[in-house]
């Protein structure tokens, strides 16, 4: 593996992990119901919550690019709502988002906030609903002045496997993608992205969900790692004068 010039980081499963939670939160249930007005009981939103957490369970599974919000809302949790209320969640989607996507417990992974203070300019590449819930853990955690830049599929339209979200990470650091190194804990999204890209490496990072996933025919990493130590380990190897 090369010696990189700055690294390129998932967010969920690799700067910070949750327990297991269910997609649909009460918090988010009482906030569609406020954005409506009571419009739609609390019932049939969460039904309509769950059946649309499916949809895009599968949309994630299939398509390089990501739903807007807009269309989230408007067109797959509340396209048979009352008018009123479907224009409501329009209006309001990114916020709506923003709640969705948040995660009770988020807590930073082990030696992740050493590794973002070791020299290396950072980018967070991650797949989400709403690259807002992921900025707001981070201002919370103190770690966003460490990271150099943010790049989430809502906020650019893709999704990894696609290579634009690690090729617009090296970027916006200024770095070829070639001399980055990508680190994310899903073989199927991103070691696949990263190989794609061209990075200097892929680097899987264990988490919950990397025992639950299949890897793609022919996709191996570089290097697997536990947590923040491992990746910085790597980086001491390379640093370090051959003996």
């Amino acid at each position: 593996m090369i010696k990189p010039q700055a690294l390129l980081l998932d967010f969920g499963g690799v700067i910070a992990e949750a327990p297991p939670q269910s997609d649909i939160s009460d918090r988010l249930i009482n906030a569609v119901h406020r954005v409506v007005q009571g419009a739609v009981d609390r019932g049939h939103i969460a039904a309509a919550l769950t059946a649309a957490s499916d949809t895009y369970a599968k949309w994630r599974d299939t398509q390089p690019t990501e739903i807007p919000h807009e269309h989230l809302w408007a067109g797959i949790v509340a396209p048979d709502w009352p008018e009123t209320a479907r224009q409501a969640v329009r209006r309001e989607a990114g916020e709506l988002s923003r709640i969705w996507a948040h995660r009770v417990g988020w807590q930073v992974r082990p030696g992740i906030p050493e590794c973002l203070a070791a020299g290396l300019p950072v980018a967070v590449v991650s797949n989400t609903l709403s690259g807002a819930a992921h900025r707001d853990f981070l201002d919370q955690a103190g770690l966003s002045p460490l990271i150099a830049a943010q790049v989430y599929s809502d906020e650019i339209g893709l999704r990894k496997p696609d290579p634009g979200p690690a090729a617009e990470g090296a970027a916006r650091l200024g770095v070829p993608v070639g001399r980055c190194w990508f680190v994310g804990d899903s073989m199927r999204r991103d070691i696949a992205c990263a190989r794609r890209a061209g990075t200097g490496a892929a680097i899987l990072m264990r988490s919950r969900r990397t025992a639950t996933e299949s890897p793609p025919p022919g996709v191996t990493p570089d290097a697997t790692i536990d947590d923040g130590y491992g990746l910085i380990a790597l980086l001491s190897r390379l640093s370090s004068p051959a003996p």
